[in-house]
């Protein structure tokens, strides 16, 4: 069979970003981060669904720490682009609350009922409505990290140089979109050329804020690999970063260590900054 990228065949590729049959349990994993985030929602106050746009996944939910005057921290969901809802990962948020942020849970439109053109341009939006703070959250004029896990961390690093962010932590990123082109997840997505060559941001290290990369050890290797020459990329071009790779976890458990206030991960985050 003809090769692909980097020496693999199609099959070998799709496999390569399998990351749901990559560990035994997904739908149990899946179902447990669903009822820890609906336990969180009942006992953490905040607002649900404001709107950032006219779209109707153009919304997010605010959680607040309790603090006048707190930092916020900004997480984007994964799913490649085409699942999930802010909703199930609502349960990472124990960690930054306790750390002291308030946290902002994004939404995005999701393929193929928006590109990755729409995409992008949604998660800009939200951050422009956040710095502009119509809602009167306090965000305008505070400490921003910018977070997201998988599709969420290719979201975090295109607008590590946002004018509201001052730090990001991009998890499990996926920085290069070529082999998503040529894998079973452009079924969906429908990769333009234009769109894989703007919107992948290991081309394009400019000046951001101090950024750690984390990857769990754990992953399957082309996850790894993105994440590494992330992190290196920026090095090479002289920015601040700290590479993380985070002991025995795969894509997912990664998600349980940012909700520790103790994790490795907001551990690295209050290192760097």
């Amino acid at each position: 069979m003809a090769t692909v990228y980097r020496g693999m065949d199609r099959p070998t590729l799709d496999a390569a970003y399998k990351n749901t049959e990559a560990i035994p349990n997904f739908p149990e994993v899946l179902a447990d981060f669903q009822a820890r985030s609906a336990k969180l929602y009942e006992r953490v106050p905040g607002r649900r669904d404001l709107r950032y746009g006219e779209r109707a996944r153009e919304r997010f939910d605010w959680l607040s720490c309790g603090k006048a005057g707190a930092p916020t921290f900004i997480f984007i969901h994964g799913g490649y682009w085409q699942n999930c809802v802010k909703e199930d990962f609502a349960f990472i948020t124990d960690g930054p609350l306790a750390k002291g942020f308030n946290v902002v849970l994004a939404e995005y439109t999701l393929a193929p009922e928006a590109s990755m053109t729409q995409i992008v341009g949604e998660i800009g939006r939200l951050l422009d409505h956040l710095k502009a703070d119509p809602d009167g959250l306090g965000t305008a004029g505070q400490p921003v990290c910018l977070s997201g896990h998988s599709a969420g961390g290719h979201l975090t690093v295109m607008y590590r140089a946002h004018p509201l962010v001052t730090s990001a932590l991009p998890i499990s990123a996926l920085v290069d979109l070529e082999p998503i082109s040529l894998s079973w997840l452009n079924d969906k997505l429908q990769l333009s050329k234009d769109e894989i060559a703007a919107y992948s941001p290991l081309h394009h290290i400019g000046k951001g804020v101090p950024t750690v990369v984390a990857v769990g050890a754990a992953e399957l290797p082309e996850l790894v690999r993105q994440s590494d020459e992330y992190a290196a990329a920026c090095e090479a071009a002289g920015e601040k970063v700290a590479r993380v790779h985070l002991p025995g976890c795969t894509h997912f458990s990664t998600l349980d260590d940012l909700a520790r206030p103790d994790g490795i991960l907001l551990s690295a985050l209050e290192r760097l900054v």
